[in-house]
């Protein structure tokens, strides 16, 4: 399409024309073959999903001696793996890192799973885990054995239905010239995607307190937090649970801000003697 500035670009109020795109990103950049997602689903930007694994990376070279750890004994738990499997897909192909996808929505899991069989590089790399209690985070999923680097999470941003709807229907007309009634999800998205009780915040408050469970089993809790008026509660959430450590990293993409939350239960002595266990 040529837009207002009379530049050829993406039409990106078009599912299709995003997904088309993602497609290409991947086979030029990941070398990621027959990627695709049911109708409907969760279509993520890559660009900005790259950025967040950069940022890890960054954030475990600080603990490392400024260097990026790299190889599978680098594990990352993506919670919310969704049907697309972005994550693990730059993780792997960018740092040669594993990871475990969890979700609550077996059909997301099994298109993963078809991805990952047309990916053979991602056979051993990436293992996937239906979470049986929607109202769980990490319950059911980490076990006592585990060991991961970092968790890494795009929350449910709105609190129902129509309130997803509503973002949904502003976006489109940011992106048309013509101002539309019908709200188009142009990057998808399923209801466990786009909503849950509590929105964004409770989801958060959720994964908060029950990360506490687990303070030695990972390095890193990180999450994308979009709502910056939500960053004061999530403080003083960290802060109460008695994490060593809260770390914000701002992120951009275009017109879009966002930004990272990432806490530890580790002291820095401790961080240090966790990734060197891992990283050998």
């Amino acid at each position: 399409m040529i837009n207002e500035h009379q530049t050829e670009t993406i039409d990106f109020s078009n599912p299709d024309a995003v997904k088309t795109l993602n497609k290409a990103l991947l086979i030029t950049y990941y070398d990621i073959q027959n990627w695709d997602i049911p109708a409907g689903y969760l279509c993520p930007p890559i660009p900005g999903r790259a950025d967040y694994i950069h940022y890890i990376a960054d954030l475990l070279a600080e603990t490392n001696n400024g260097i990026i750890p790299k190889g599978e004994n680098i594990a990352g738990l993506d919670i919310g793996i969704g049907a697309n499997g972005i994550y693990p897909i730059i993780g792997n192909t960018t740092y040669g890192w594993s990871f475990v996808g969890t979700d609550i929505d077996e059909k997301a899991l099994q298109n993963c799973k078809k991805i990952i069989a047309d990916n053979p590089k991602l056979i051993d790399a990436v293992a996937l885990q239906l979470q049986i209690e929607p109202r769980f985070i990490f319950k059911n999923i980490l076990l006592p054995e585990d060991k991961f680097a970092f968790t890494i999470c795009n929350p449910p941003f709105h609190a129902s239905p129509e309130e997803a709807a509503k973002s949904a229907l502003r976006k489109v007309n940011a992106l048309e010239s013509i101002k539309s009634d019908k709200p188009v999800l142009n990057f998808g998205g399923q209801n466990a995607e786009l909503w849950c009780k509590g929105g964004e915040l409770g989801f958060l408050t959720q994964m908060i307190y029950e990360s506490v469970k687990y303070p030695k089993q990972c390095l890193w809790f990180t999450t994308l937090v979009s709502k910056k008026d939500n960053l004061k509660n999530i403080y003083k959430l960290l802060n109460k649970v008695g994490a060593a450590e809260i770390k914000t990293i701002d992120m951009a993409q275009g017109q879009k801000s966002s930004r990272i939350v990432a806490w530890t239960f580790l002291s820095p002595n401790q961080q240090h003697h966790f990734i060197n266990a891992i990283n050998l």
